[in-house]
């Protein structure tokens, strides 16, 4: 299938690697059809790219590739998706990522509204983690060697917490 988008130009993408989002993404909710979109020139960042409307795209991050330390309740994500029955293995975990600012010290990740892939199902939602110790604007690339004050400011301590899809 040939898509647009803007990020990359027009690009063929298989139609099995099509993820659906059936309420849309939250400020979005007519756009529910998304790839991710790996390239080597922006890795370890992907891009969510939404083929209905192929000006929206969002760069998205394992946590974990910055954040070893970043834990969620993945059962509890399967059940509030509705993807009861699934494997954990089956669903993959992303961060969506602000690069507006363009300064690599001040990319941040919204690690309080993870996306969730069940790679299976070829579904996807965005949850919002009530009650977390974690931020929406967690600097990716702290300023100093020293994290530990900065990961407190960000709010990025470790814990579990409340899942809602």
């Amino acid at each position: 299938m040939k898509i647009e988008t803007k990020q990359f130009g027009p690009m063929e993408i298989e139609e099995d690697r099509i993820v659906t989002m059936s309420g849309g993404m939250p400020g979005f909710n007519d756009m529910k059809r998304f790839v991710i979109i790996e390239r080597e020139e922006t890795w370890p960042f992907q891009c969510y790219q939404c083929l209905d409307e192929p000006e929206l795209s969002f760069f998205i991050i394992k946590p974990t590739l910055f954040m070893a330390e970043y834990k969620m309740d993945m059962e509890q994500a399967v059940r509030e998706t509705g993807w009861e029955g699934d494997s954990i293995e089956d669903v993959e975990l992303y961060v969506i990522v602000n690069t507006s600012a363009g300064v690599p010290e001040k990319i941040t990740a919204n690690l309080i509204g993870p996306l969730v892939v069940n790679s299976r199902r070829r579904e996807a939602d965005q949850l919002v983690l009530h009650n977390s110790p974690y931020s929406h604007q967690h600097l990716i690339f702290p300023q100093s060697p020293s994290s530990s004050s900065s990961a407190e400011k960000n709010g990025s301590t470790n814990g579990q917490q409340t899942v809602t899809a």
